[in-house]
């Protein structure tokens, strides 16, 4: 086995989710990064903790939600139970087919997606983890070599956590206790947001391993203007391209797509909550420097911004703000690299990809 997967799993159990003797840790991955799994219940015996091992085939969630009718899907009680169990959660991508879901409908991911909600809350309330296995399918979507995707992803997960953590704290100052934020990108992207009273989250590697960004949630009803994300995404198989959305008091009031419109609308169309702005994220992981086509790494990036509707986690929320909840939590990107500025409370904190703290900044 490559002592770089032996690696990767104690920076999970060690870092990422800081296992201790005794834990319940659900472990829930595909056979292709079954190494992974391996070395995670080596680290895991060696800690004194208890895994369970799920293994996530979407070849199975494929043939189940084709066959199942779309108003059926109920919440799978003994899974909720298992999770209620747990104590910390290790999930990693890595499957061989990325399209594997592409032809399972946006109505039917929809309505599974809000039946799986109690399951996902579950979850998030505890300690987890979400990483990826370097496999053949994320390589060939990346356009890489699986040796060079096997670099890439590995020197990404071991970064020093420490330096990057105090590399991002400069831009947590900056948000923590602003009132407004304003994007800028192009001629198409401009919108503004209130982060008024809500928390700054140091994304360095441990809910997302790799980390790198820093994040926050807007006053849900405050999101007002107009946003290209400009960064094609995938989602359950399907390239969502040239995606637009226009915010009036705080919802999507206007949507389109290059590609996949229908994907778009069926996520928005999940529930409520699913027109909201759950999260503004701003990447800052300079060690990520091309795009995959995989959120996990592309929102990361220290030249972008990242949006997503649907539910705000809950450890970005003030006491005093409402939080959006909905069972759709869908990240897109912002190219910020040219043409593009970051203002905090009126101040430009990044222009065209370059922070204020950051030499180069103009």
């Amino acid at each position: 086995m490559d002592p770089r997967i032996r690696t990767h799993a104690e920076v999970i159990v060690d870092h990422s989710t800081r296992i201790e003797s005794g834990d319940n840790v659900v472990i829930s991955m595909p056979a292709a990064a079954e190494d992974l799994a391996v070395a995670l219940h080596e680290v895991l015996g060696d800690r004194g903790a208890t895994p369970v091992y799920l293994n996530n085939s979407e070849r199975a969630a494929r043939a189940y939600l084709r066959a199942n009718d779309a108003e059926a899907f109920e919440t799978p009680s003994h899974q909720l139970a298992l999770f209620e169990e747990a104590d910390a959660f290790v999930i990693a991508r890595g499957g061989e087919n990325v399209s594997e879901q592409s032809d399972v409908t946006p109505e039917t991911n929809a309505a599974y997606r809000r039946a799986m909600r109690p399951v996902l809350d579950e979850r998030l309330g505890k300690r987890w983890c979400l990483t990826q296995f370097p496999s053949s399918g994320h390589a060939q979507l990346a356009g890489m070599s699986s040796e060079a995707y096997e670099n890439f992803v590995w020197d990404a997960v071991t970064l020093d956590w420490d330096e990057q953590r105090d590399h991002q704290a400069q831009m947590v100052e900056l948000l923590d206790g602003a009132d407004e934020v304003r994007i800028e990108s192009g001629d198409e992207t401009d919108v503004t947001m209130s982060v008024a009273g809500n928390h700054t989250i140091n994304d360095y590697g441990e809910h997302n391993l790799p980390g790198g960004e820093v994040f926050t949630a807007p006053v849900k009803e405050s999101v007002e203007g107009d946003v290209h994300f400009d960064v094609p995404l995938y989602r359950k198989g399907k390239e969502i391209e040239g995606a637009r959305l226009r915010f009036e008091n705080g919802t999507v009031v206007g949507h389109s797509a290059e590609r996949n419109e229908d994907v778009l609308t069926g996520i928005l169309e999940t529930d409520e909550g699913a027109r909201y702005l759950g999260e503004l994220g701003i990447g800052m992981n300079r060690s990520i420097d091309r795009f995959t086509y995989n959120m996990l790494f592309d929102e990361k990036m220290g030249d972008t911004v990242h949006m997503a509707v649907g539910n705000a986690y809950a450890d970005t929320v003030g006491e005093d703000n409402e939080r959006n909840e909905s069972a759709e939590h869908v990240d897109m990107i912002v190219d910020m690299s040219e043409d593009s500025v970051i203002e905090v409370d009126g101040e430009v904190v990044q222009r065209n990809g370059t922070f204020v703290f950051e030499e180069g900044f103009e």
